[in-house]
């Protein structure tokens, strides 16, 4: 039988680390910040100091990214909508090398809901 999406994701939460918003509130101030959404949705806002990274071309970006390069050992919260893409791109970055990496449970949504501080790019 095939599994979908949402068994992948279940599968891929079994392996990684996610952080709730209260813990991802002292992250954000101290770690790297990947948004792995589309660009139209990070534009519509984001976490304070998120670097966009959709999860589409991540395996491929990540590493020549400027804010990325020779940081895989640095602590980084990644986020999406609800949380799924997150737990894949975290999945798949521990793959990489990328040992330090979480995601944020709930995703921007969850941010957004305990009122966590929101940017949008300048006009």
């Amino acid at each position: 039988m095939a599994s979908t999406a949402m068994d992948l994701v279940a599968a891929a939460k079994q392996q990684i680390t996610e952080v709730d918003v209260a813990q991802a509130k002292t992250l954000v101030t101290k770690s790297l910040v990947l948004d792995v959404r589309e660009p139209g949705e990070f534009a519509a806002g984001s976490l304070p100091g998120a670097v966009n990274i959709p999860r589409g071309v991540l395996e491929f970006k990540i590493d020549s990214h400027p804010a990325f390069q020779g940081k895989q050992h640095e602590e980084i919260l990644v986020y999406c909508l609800t949380g799924g893409r997150s737990a894949l791109a975290v999945e798949v970055l521990q793959k990489l090398g990328w040992s330090k990496t979480v995601s944020l449970a709930g995703g921007f949504n969850g941010w957004q809901q305990a009122d966590g501080e929101v940017v949008t790019p300048a006009a």
